[in-house]
């Protein structure tokens, strides 16, 4: 019986290695430009600008700047309301960065939310 070539017994086991190989370079990448996102600042507004949020890549908030004319004694869940959908749509923008970024990496693959 013929001894099979290739990597562990299997069948072009040369292009598997490389496979491998290939896969740790992106992935070495993709951890390269998750950190470097993760530095990128995203802002948000709300309100018409009365609330401004800053975040980073990481989905950490950075700012929240609040317009005086946005603080009214009398309606405070307005503001809260304003300031929750401020930050909601600054963790949306770094989101986005971060998946536009990893999609400069793996050129649109689907890598099965290994992202």
């Amino acid at each position: 019986m013929a001894k099979r070539g290739g990597f562990g017994g299997f069948p072009g086991g040369g292009n598997m290695q490389q496979m491998m190989m290939q896969a740790q370079r992106l992935q070495q990448q993709m951890q390269k430009v998750q950190e470097e996102a993760g530095e990128m600042q995203v802002e948000a507004t709300a309100g018409g600008g009365a609330v401004k949020v800053v975040a980073n890549g990481k989905k950490q908030i950075l700012d929240i700047v609040i317009s005086p004319d946005a603080v009214d004694p009398d309606d405070v869940e307005m503001l809260q309301d304003i300031i929750v959908a401020a930050v909601n749509e600054a963790l949306n923008e770094a989101d986005a960065l971060m998946a536009r970024e990893m999609n400069k990496v793996t050129g649109g693959m689907n890598l099965g939310g290994l992202v």
